[in-house]
């Protein structure tokens, strides 16, 4: 993860096994542990009033949805909610435990500054997975049954999700280099691919059908492809726009309510049973998403008390991509991208090795006025402050977040413009 230098091996001893653990259950956490900055919980919850009274909104007074369903999509609302209390809690137990195991980083953004030499504990993703994974385990309880044709493709989205955070928990232990990160998610999408068993169709644009002579194209394993690079490029994408305290679980947060948002829109404007479960499934993974990121959020805000490491945005892009594939919008799904598809762009000189890349592809840090100055790097971060001028850390997040914001309304009046036209 871009926003932090990991502690070096030199700055911190290396006690035996033995002596480790012996220090962890018999001694008290010591008096200079690094204090967890209190839960920014308030703030955050009033940021996410500006996407949840919509989808709300949509859900209750908009449309029409089945009764079954919105009691399906409440009961889902409401262990999600409950997941945002518990992680809430969780977060400063778990930093203590990756502290004491020397899983931490320095914040290069406030290098020079007194922040900048606070230990700041690494891989909190690994908490915010768990709390998924056991939401979205526990909501089968009251939704599917034993012979649902969906319980499936759950399972195996779950498997995929889980075999990401695990991959992500390693990068962030073992440090892979770039090569290898790209190619894990392949690997986490197997479980999903081998188990996906709906259409390999794509319907083609009303204007391109007197050139092509179909209305609908059967891609085969060329579909199944495309998945699998979809989950690639989500995950990879997320990690690297990067680099500011609060901007991976804040651009996620985005696009989740775009993507709720859209399937309620789906479900309220189709009859077809099928094609409503297949959205209902989209929300079913991604309210508990969007609960355990605000509750992520709200530590990792500036000022960043936690970092989210690459456990958090592997998952967090896995889940994505799982829902696209599933709910069957993945051209939807690649707008609400845009951002993070501009800033791929940018970055493919210097990740392909035709211009030389740093490590940290980040901005430079002044900490005389507290500002950051773009520099050449491929990276959106650095091409907002070369466009707009030196701003604030905060006030970069935030300009990007609303670029993101920007690009999710895009979406919408597009899919809009061209209903009935292009499809």
């Amino acid at each position: 993860m871009p926003t932090r230098r990991r502690a070096a091996s030199g700055e911190a001893a290396a006690p035996s096994k033995e002596a480790s653990q012996a220090a962890t259950k018999d001694a008290p956490p010591s008096s200079d542990e690094p204090q967890i900055i209190p839960s920014k919980w308030r703030k955050i919850l009033s940021f996410s009033l500006l996407f949840l009274i919509p989808y709300f909104y949509l859900l209750f007074f908009h449309y029409t949805v089945d009764e079954k369903l919105k009691r399906s999509i409440l009961i889902n609302a409401l262990l999600s909610a409950a997941g945002f209390l518990f992680t809430i809690k969780l977060i400063p137990v778990a930093s203590r435990y990756v502290l004491r195991r020397n899983l931490f980083g320095y914040d290069i953004n406030k290098k020079g500054t007194p922040q900048g030499s606070i230990k700041v504990p690494e891989s909190l993703g690994i908490a915010v997975g768990i709390v998924f994974l056991v939401l979205a385990i526990l909501f089968q309880y009251f939704n599917f049954t034993a012979d649902s044709n969906w319980l499936v493709e759950y399972n195996a989205a779950l498997a995929s999700i889980c075999f990401m955070i695990l991959l992500g928990f390693v990068d962030d232990v073992l440090d892979l280099p770039w090569r290898v990160k790209l190619v894990l998610p392949s690997f986490a999408a197997l479980p999903l691919l081998m188990a996906y068993a709906g259409h390999t169709t794509i319907i083609i644009p009303k204007p391109l059908i007197p050139y092509v002579g179909l209305k609908v194209l059967d891609l085969g394993w060329i579909y199944k492809l495309y998945m699998g690079l979809l989950a690639v490029f989500c995950t990879n994408s997320i990690n690297i726009h990067a680099g500011l305290n609060g901007l991976e679980v804040g651009q996620t947060v985005v696009i989740a309510s775009a993507i709720l948002m859209h399937n309620i829109m789906q479900i309220g404007a189709s009859k077809d049973p099928e094609y409503q479960q297949a959205h209902a499934f989209s929300i079913y993974l991604v309210q508990p998403l969007m609960a355990t990121s605000l509750a992520l959020l709200s530590y990792n805000w500036y000022p960043s008390s936690v970092f989210v490491g690459d456990t958090y945005t592997y998952f967090a892009g896995m889940t994505m991509a799982v829902v696209g594939i599933l709910g069957h919008f993945s051209e939807t799904l690649l707008i609400f991208f845009l951002p993070q598809v501009l800033n791929f762009l940018l970055s493919l000189p210097q990740l392909s090795g035709i211009i030389p890349c740093p490590r940290h592809r980040l901005p430079r840090f002044d900490p005389q006025t507290g500002l950051l100055t773009g520099t050449n790097d491929g990276t959106l971060v650095n091409f907002f402050l070369r466009q707009f001028g030196s701003m604030t850390e905060q006030s970069l997040c935030i300009a990007l977040l609303a670029f993101q914001a920007i690009a999710s309304c895009f979406c919408f009046a597009l899919r809009w413009l061209l209903t009935g036209w292009y499809k």
